[in-house]
């Protein structure tokens, strides 16, 4: 008995160090594109976390620098502090990496440079996964991140587009960040990552926002007054902000189907994704090995 049970041991160990060696060599790789320096840490940092500790890697992609986005200083300055939010922000994720394109905010346009920008960036991350929002939505800059990396879909497997950037030999599986917008179509949530074991630690990222998070939102919002000044209560503040948020049905109804329903019925806090038609069309397998923390 005790033999088969150093066997059984010695057999599991193998299959953890088997494991762990082919993550290391062959680890997923994710980018997540968003219209501003906070984006993707809204609508991915906790499946981010979560990437990350398995061992895969992250990159976050803003396409404009932000520089609109505050009610008392812009420009250059606001670029500057932005760009610098968005470097330590990435560090507290535990991504790999977290670009800033010096596009202008509020002026974002589905060019044709542009396009070739997110193209390149796609391609050189050697992209297992793209994350975008949706072409839908109330920011245009947000719509048209969502264009441009719908164009970029099925470009960055062609090699005469961008060819100074070697193109990819598999189209990526591309989704889309959860949103509210009705009109014309409603969300659908093909993937439900619970984030409830990780929450802290995007808020801490969140809170590394300053401009935006407690200055420049709740300015928009009316409610600047109401923003702590001492950094440990405005950060307990984000997160009795973000908490009162509530799981739709739609997203609970994918969360039973992720974690089962004793678990899934349980959730508190989720991030959700749906699937674009335009890059490779994983079926419910593939999805979850490109999820492997979603079970």
């Amino acid at each position: 008995m005790e033999e088969r049970f150093r066997s059984l041991t010695r057999a599991a160990c193998a299959l953890l160090t088997f494991s762990v060696l082919t993550l290391a060599q062959n680890p997923l790789r994710v980018i997540a594109i968003g219209a501003h320096p906070d984006d993707c840490d809204l609508g991915a940092g906790g499946t981010a976390i979560q990437f990350a500790k398995l061992g895969h890697l992250v990159k976050f992609l803003s396409v404009t620098n932000g520089d609109a986005g505050h009610q008392s200083m812009g420009g250059g300055a606001l670029a500057k502090r932005r760009r610098a939010e968005a470097q330590e922000a990435g560090r507290r994720f535990g991504i790999a990496e977290y670009e800033v394109l010096d596009n202008h905010d509020g002026e974002l346009v589905p060019s044709l440079e542009v396009r070739k920008e997110v193209i390149r960036r796609i391609r050189r991350w050697n992209a297992d996964i793209v994350i975008s929002p949706r072409s839908n939505d109330y920011h245009p800059d947000h719509r048209y991140t969502g264009i441009l990396v719908q164009d970029a879909a099925y470009m960055v497997v062609v090699p005469n587009i961008c060819p100074d950037t070697p193109p990819l030999k598999k189209n990526p599986a591309f989704f889309y960040f959860q949103d509210g917008f009705q009109r014309p179509n409603p969300f659908r949530p093909d993937v439900a990552v619970a984030i409830d074991s990780v929450l802290e630690r995007k808020l801490d990222a969140m809170d590394a926002h300053v401009s935006q998070f407690y200055e420049w939102l709740p300015w928009v919002a009316g409610t600047l007054d109401g923003v702590p000044k001492e950094p440990g209560a405005r950060r307990k503040w984000l997160g009795e902000q973000r908490q009162k948020r509530q799981i739709n049905p739609a997203i609970r109804e994918a969360l039973v189907k992720w974690y089962g329903a004793e678990r899934g019925s349980q959730i508190r806090q989720a991030e959700a994704f749906e699937l674009c038609e335009y890059g490779s069309r994983p079926d419910a397998q593939e999805l979850k090995r490109l999820f492997p923390m979603a079970r």
